[in-house]
């Protein structure tokens, strides 16, 4: 009864990823990268220096009364990053690959570019709609936008949003692959180590926003940086194997792989199907959560917020593009391994100790996915009921770690991507509905954050600058807004 259930639910998943997932995410993607001015492939450097000038602020830069509401924007981006660079870039890439083959690479790259506008999309829509809160920060994402979008159903929407978001909150994918992980490498006891990896959970988002920014501002550089050394020793080893790799890449994802050894071979929508959720689900596209998380950023210019997210897409995929080129260069992706412990395998044919290293970076990148998951889950639980919702959701979510820790992995991670394809539809149609309102006008990175907006939040409880406009002087004017030049808020 089980295994029909969840191979129900793998069909299904099939259908949100392999048909509906194309249409959003691809013409999703490509409407509001038209509506930016491509500015991902145009002036990536732009990007990138608008999200650095904002890393560039002090953190404890609380000098005037605006600056005291939010977390510092470099905390809120670690944070989101935290969430975003995990276990997913390591086991759910080597998983979608022994599945869908070697060309699912190819569409992660495709849902990455598009991924980045979409995701910038989340953000600014969550700044400019999200609402100053009791505890001194703000309270955004896509309930928030779900209600500007669709007027007509705010009073139900937000909610299920709200509730998707919650069971997305409790990461019980990547629980399991770190309780899994630890207990055969270490061997401990399993209930130990879920017992204390429950508590590390609880101690971490006590802190909130604040506190989990500081422990993935450490964890992720110092665990990342170690991984990507050792890959790229193993990628120039195998340099003379690249080309052909490369043709192979790209023909399996637009034709399918036949079968190799262990891998049963695939079809061409089972490759899309698997890069796309994969990506998704990897770089948090289309879900929301990143503007839950985002939106407490002190930060009062949604364009320079935003930008950080592209930055975050772009440092996710360049992590999974790494876990997919190990796999596929030491062979690995078509011999009877556990997913899970693909990476692990592909590294210790060149690296001793892998069974103590592995799964230190398991747990440390885990952590943190699952501290950022858990916050972004809180706040919706605390959106649904102010009183008992997080309360509730704590029951909830210790019953549901311990539960599925002991699933089979595959099973928790079919759990996850079907709320994370209603989600996808849900943030996808608000964005579309609201492309208009989404731009790409950053200020000179030398300006100071808070000098071009208004401080409406006092006044009318929304973000800095709710809708950032082109100044309606001429049609050249709006062309050239399009086109991603500087755009004035019709308020400033």
């Amino acid at each position: 009864m089980i295994d029909a259930t969840f191979a129900a639910l793998e069909s299904v998943n099939d259908f949100l990823w392999g048909y509906v997932g194309v249409a959003l995410i691809l013409g999703g993607g490509a409407l509001v990268s038209r509506r930016l001015g491509w500015v991902q492939l145009r002036a990536p450097t732009r990007v990138l220096l608008t999200a650095l000038s904002l890393l560039r602020q002090p953190s404890s830069d609380t000098s005037n009364q605006q600056n005291k509401r939010g977390v510092a924007p470099a905390r809120a981006f670690f944070a989101s990053l935290g969430g975003c660079v995990g276990i997913g870039n390591l086991a759910g890439v080597a998983v979608g690959v022994q599945i869908g083959g070697p060309g699912v690479l190819v569409w992660m790259w495709i849902v990455a570019l598009l991924g980045m506008a979409l995701k910038y999309g989340e953000v600014y829509l969550g700044m400019t709609t999200r609402r100053p809160n009791e505890q001194g920060s703000y309270d955004g994402g896509p309930m928030y936008v779900l209600a500007q979008a669709f007027p007509s159903c705010q009073t139900w929407l937000p909610k299920l949003a709200a509730g998707l978001l919650c069971l997305y909150g409790v990461e019980i994918y990547l629980f399991g692959v770190i309780k899994e992980t630890a207990a055969t490498s270490w061997s401990l006891p399993a209930p130990l180590v879920s017992a204390l990896l429950l508590a590390l959970v609880i101690l971490g988002t006590s802190g909130g926003v604040r506190r989990i920014g500081a422990i993935s501002g450490i964890l992720v550089p110092l665990f990342g940086l170690a991984f990507l050394a050792m890959t790229l020793w193993i990628v120039l080893s195998n340099a003379s194997k690249i080309p052909a790799l490369l043709a192979t890449i790209f023909q399996s994802a637009f034709r399918g792989h036949s079968a190799v050894d262990s891998f049963a071979g695939s079809t061409f929508i089972l490759v899309v199907s698997r890069g796309l959720a994969t990506a998704c689900y990897s770089g948090d596209v289309g879900i929301g959560y990143a503007s839950i998380i985002h939106s407490e950023s002190r930060s009062r210019d949604p364009c320079r917020q935003a930008s950080l997210s592209m930055l975050d897409i772009a440092l996710d995929t360049f992590i999974c593009t790494c876990a997919a080129l190990l796999v596929l260069l030491t062979g690995v992706w078509h011999e009877p391994v556990n997913g899970n412990l693909a990476v692990q395998v592909a590294l210790a044919k060149t690296f001793p100790y892998m069974h103590v290293f592995m799964p230190m970076l398991f747990f440390c990148l885990g952590y943190t996915t699952l501290l950022a998951y858990m916050i972004a889950g809180l706040k919706c639980a605390a959106f649904l009921n102010a009183k008992w919702g997080k309360k509730v959701y704590w029951g909830f979510a210790t019953v549901a770690f311990t539960v599925f820790s002991f699933v089979e992995p595959h099973h928790a991670l079919s759990v996850m991507l079907f709320a994370g394809g209603l989600l996808m539809i849900l943030n996808c149609g608000a964005l579309l509905r609201l492309r208009s309102k989404i731009h790409f006008a950053p200020a000179d990175p030398k300006t100071p954050d808070n000098a071009s907006y208004n401080d409406s939040e006092k006044a009318g409880g929304k973000a800095s600058c709710d809708s950032l406009i082109p100044e309606r002087t001429s049609r050249s004017r709006r062309s050239s807004a399009r086109r991603g030049t500087r755009m004035f808020c019709g308020r400033c």
